[in-house]
């Protein structure tokens, strides 16, 4: 059977989370140490473990299908492929930073500056669209030392925390693109691998609705609820029950967690008692 090759990051926190999300989605993989290729029992798909900043030229050239990636990386290799979903974790930022000891007024300060980066495509482009002429010196890693030792006066890097920044003298002072990770490939799958896709992106997002959303049950009083019912719509309406009590009923929901404490407080608010939250293992839409 066909399967659909699919490259990931062959070590680091956006692997863990890559391979963490696929065991979400009830896929189960073979060869445990990662050589090279890893296959799965019971999904057709095939998992090759490579370079971060290799994915996108592989996929671009034919050797996989789609790619777990950092949108950064997408973004600085910019080969013509699509972005099928975005994943929400490996949240990092791309960002201008400086001596610390240097002030710091707008973007004018880089101006016939020399900048180090691992990034010369997205800080080009950057520089260009903001009519900035500063001269890039492009290096492979250990970008943040560059201003100690001479070879760059700022740089161009990836921020998460800010400590390896602070670490080295440095400071944050223009974000100029934000980057999760990221599932790419190209438009023209054929039949069979676009199938695998499809239901492999349904699985992701079942897996991401329900991380971002709680089942929650309640006791309501009856003459409260249409109010209750008003704050917790649920995903078509809720599950409303009598109980054995009169004058009470059970009400079962889906809250989403960016409103959660604001429901809770609504619904307390209302009369609501014995509320119970409950995390979701998937969620169908």
């Amino acid at each position: 059977m066909e399967k659909l090759k699919i490259a990931i990051q062959k070590s680091g926190r956006l692997s863990e989370k890559s391979l963490q999300l696929l065991q979400e989605c009830g896929i189960k993989l073979t060869n445990g140490n990662r050589k090279l290729i890893s296959l799965s029992s019971n999904f057709p798909i095939e998992i090759l473990f490579l370079r971060d900043d290799d994915i996108p030229q592989c996929i671009n050239d034919g050797v996989a299908d789609i790619g777990m990636v950092g949108e950064n990386e997408y973004m600085e290799k910019n080969y013509p492929l699509e972005i099928y979903q975005k994943l929400g974790f490996a949240r990092c930022r791309l960002s201008l930073a400086i001596p610390k000891s240097e002030q710091y007024n707008s973007l004018e300060y880089f101006r016939n500056k020399k900048i180090a980066t691992s990034y010369p495509v997205i800080l080009s482009k950057f520089l260009k669209e903001k009519n900035i002429d500063a001269e890039i010196h492009e290096i492979s890693g250990s970008v943040e030392i560059s201003p100690s030792i001479g070879l760059a006066d700022a740089i161009f890097d990836i921020v998460s925390s800010g400590s390896t920044l602070i670490s080295n003298g440095l400071k944050e002072v223009e974000r100029v693109m934000s980057s999760e990770a990221i599932i790419i490939g190209k438009a023209d799958l054929n039949e069979t691998k676009a199938k695998i896709l499809n239901e492999l992106l349904f699985r992701i997002r079942s897996v991401q609705e329900a991380k971002t959303n709680k089942y929650i049950l309640l006791n309501a009083p009856n003459n409260k609820l249409d109010k209750i019912i008003d704050t917790i719509p649920g995903m078509k309406s809720p599950t409303v029950l009598p109980l054995a009590e009169e004058g009470w009923s059970s009400v079962h929901s889906v809250v989403n967690e960016d409103k959660f404490w604001e429901v809770i407080d609504n619904l307390k608010s209302n009369g609501a008692q014995g509320i119970l939250v409950v995390p979701i293992e998937k969620m169908i839409l």
